[in-house]
């Protein structure tokens, strides 16, 4: 994200107060330093602190310090008492999914705090008393004293805790429907929709408000238009966190991924003049041009004048002269050979690419999914292959927890009926069928799936992935396995990555020597694992920036699979042909167990490839709109800057 100096009040659109960080680790240590300095002063003053907790993802970090806090400085919680905000309804509170769990393996066994202190909302309850024991639930708040500081995440819908759209600003604790969003987020957790509860308990929405203090934290661009609404829409029961611009000590914390929607950052010349320099000048015209549906070179002074440009032109001189140079940048980002054109090939008017002198490349493209090569760089990965680049696919994790039960099952009574229809002889055979089937036929919703069952699963995606890169023209053996440990766990929720991950990596990349690298750089992926991928990745490119070869390297970044980079980032935009679509989309029917229905979807439940032929073919008719060539998809790139998203 490009830094402007803005000489206007921000509280022109901002209703909450915001702070925004370079990365969630940043933000967190802040909160957790004003968490803990809270607690110090009562602790002074000999009073208990009491603490809202909230789950999910974007306080984990803020847990780690606190705990760092309590481990390497004496931060003492004898004197808190926490609150959870919410639990699924009805759920066990040693179950994997449990808010109860989460919090516990987080923060509460890491720490001093007495267990009498500690108040879950109970999953287990009985119906009929749900009522009576949520009024309980509120009187426990506050015989504490109140909530003295209240954490809290947001969904991509708006609620807070488990207030879902709807709820009235003077809601209490109480029992609640799911929203159907709600579920299907919370589907990765539980092994599919299907095993999540429809109910929850969750504090109020005027219990939320009664805290004397609240931080609303959010990271990643999946969190962007939902922070812009809540910081700059009215307050509105269709959006619950708007709520939060009643309270006078609550405000947003955020990293700058999710501050990308917000006025300031999407089109920060809207409020006041700016530093014009060329990267916020390509912002602002190819913004223009797309919210007016022209042409960048017909666009005219008019235009400048209606969208707020009058300062960009004071600064820089004529319409025809700005137009034509953002024009040529973007149009200078389009090509068709992204690994270089050979002096041999060239034509008149090609521009020079990375090493055109070094032809054919070796090229490393890493893949956090046994999927994501072919889904979000398939058409590239094509074209790279038939100009006779020498391409290694590394696919980081084995994918297996995104295997159906049956398709297991189906595969393993496959291998036993082979091994008899040949009398092959397998030592366990008939011992490892019969485990596979009583485990698959009696599991639980949400239940981890045992280490057979799991091997099973990794390797119907790792002949997924074999078949689709076959089928873009990789050869076996420039196949990489990696199995990176931190995602061994057959949970959803992962091991903190280790340097096992970093030198897994780093020694493939020192037997390929690549001159180019390709990485997911698809942060929205609601499960996290494209954002360790990614740190993995350049964490071990740091490692490498002695070797000799890493000098003639490029580290180039894909989208694709949960969202593609916007046309004014876009740095190489590859486009492909309608007969490459067609190829790149039968590499990713390969991959048959994510097939008509992916285990999780996400946010979008479009299958793969139509997200991916969707977002590559929009991309194709932006740079259309903008006056560019016409293309039927194109995939778009950013080159990495080799420092940022080292701490993703």
């Amino acid at each position: 994200m490009e830094t402007c100096t803005v000489k206007t009040d921000f509280t022109r659109t901002e209703r909450l107060p915001i702070r925004v960080f370079p990365q969630p680790t940043d933000a967190a240590k802040v909160v957790a330093d004003e968490i803990a300095q809270a607690i110090r002063e009562a602790d002074s003053s000999e009073r208990h602190f009491v603490l809202g907790l909230a789950t999910g993802s974007s306080p984990v970090d803020t847990y780690d310090e606190l705990v760092r806090l309590h481990r390497d400085e004496g931060l003492s919680f004898e004197k808190v008492t926490v609150f959870s905000l919410d639990e699924f309804y009805p759920i066990s509170p040693e179950q994997l999914q449990s808010h109860a769990r989460f919090l516990h393996e987080h923060l509460i066994d890491h720490i001093d705090i007495h267990p009498d202190n500690v108040h879950f909302p109970d999953g287990t309850i009985d119906r009929e008393n749900a009522a009576a024991y949520c009024s309980d639930f509120e009187a426990k708040i506050t015989s504490a004293g109140g909530i003295d500081f209240q954490l809290l995440g947001v969904s991509r819908i708006g609620h807070i805790g488990c207030n879902e759209p709807g709820s009235d600003p003077g809601s209490r604790t109480r029992l609640i429907t799911l929203d159907r969003v709600t579920r299907i987020d919370a589907a990765s957790n539980f092994f599919g929709a299907d095993n999540v509860p429809r109910h929850a308990i969750t504090m109020g929405v005027a219990t939320i408000l009664e805290a004397k203090r609240i931080v609303l934290l959010a990271f990643g661009e999946g969190k962007s238009q939902i922070i812009r609404r809540t910081v700059q829409d009215d307050d509105h029961w269709s959006i619950p966190s708007t709520f939060l611009q009643r309270h006078a000590a609550a405000d947003v914390v955020v990293d700058q991924s999710a501050a990308a929607a917000l006025t300031r950052f999407a089109r920060p010349w809207s409020l006041g003049p700016i530093a014009w320099d060329d990267a916020m000048t390509h912002r602002a015209v190819i913004d223009m041009a797309l919210r007016s549906e022209k042409a960048i070179l017909k666009l005219t002074e008019a235009d400048y004048n209606e969208h707020g440009l009058q300062d960009l032109l004071a600064d820089h001189g004529s319409v025809y002269d700005i137009n034509l140079r953002v024009f040529r940048r973007l149009h200078a980002t389009i090509t068709g050979w992204p690994g270089g054109k050979p002096d041999s090939r060239k034509e008149a008017g090609d521009r020079p690419g990375h090493r055109d002198d070094l032809f054919p490349k070796r090229i490393l493209l890493f893949s956090p999914h046994p999927d994501d090569d072919v889904i979000s760089m398939g058409g590239t990965l094509i074209r790279l292959v038939d100009q006779g680049h020498e391409v290694h696919i590394a696919y980081q994790t084995s994918g297996n927890i995104a295997v159906f039960d049956d398709d297991a099952l189906r595969f393993a009574e496959y291998a036993a009926d082979f091994c008899r229809e040949f009398e092959i002889r397998a030592e366990g055979l008939d011992e490892l069928e019969s485990h596979v089937d009583e485990f698959l036929r009696n599991k639980n919703p949400g239940q981890v799936d045992s280490e057979p069952v799991q091997r099973i699963k990794a390797l119907i995606r790792r002949g997924e992935a074999r078949e689709g890169a076959r089928c873009c023209g990789v050869p076996d053996e420039q196949l990489h396995f990696l199995n990176l440990p931190f995602y061994q766990t057959g949970r959803v929720r992962k091991k903190p990555l280790s340097q096992d991950d970093i030198r897994l990596t780093v020694d493939l990349m020192r037997r390929v020597r690549p001159h180019l690298i390709y990485t997911a750089g698809d942060l929205s992926d609601p499960h996290g694992t494209h954002r360790t991928c990614l740190r993995a990745v350049l964490q071990s490119c740091l490692q490498c920036q002695q070797d000799d070869w890493y000098s003639d390297c490029q580290v180039w970044l894909y989208r694709g699979a949960w969202q593609e980079w916007p046309v004014e980032r876009i740095e190489m935009a590859v486009p492909l042909s309608p007969d490459e679509v067609k190829r790149k989309r039968n590499a990713i029917f390969k991959h048959e167990s994510q097939k008509d229905r992916a285990l999780f979807p996400g946010s979008d439940m479009r299958e793969f490839w139509e997200r991916a032929e969707s977002r590559n073919a929009d991309t194709a008719a932006k740079y259309d709109t903008l006056g560019l060539a016409e293309y039927a998809a194109i995939e778009g790139f950013v080159r990495w800057d080799g420092q940022s998203g080292l701490t993703v």
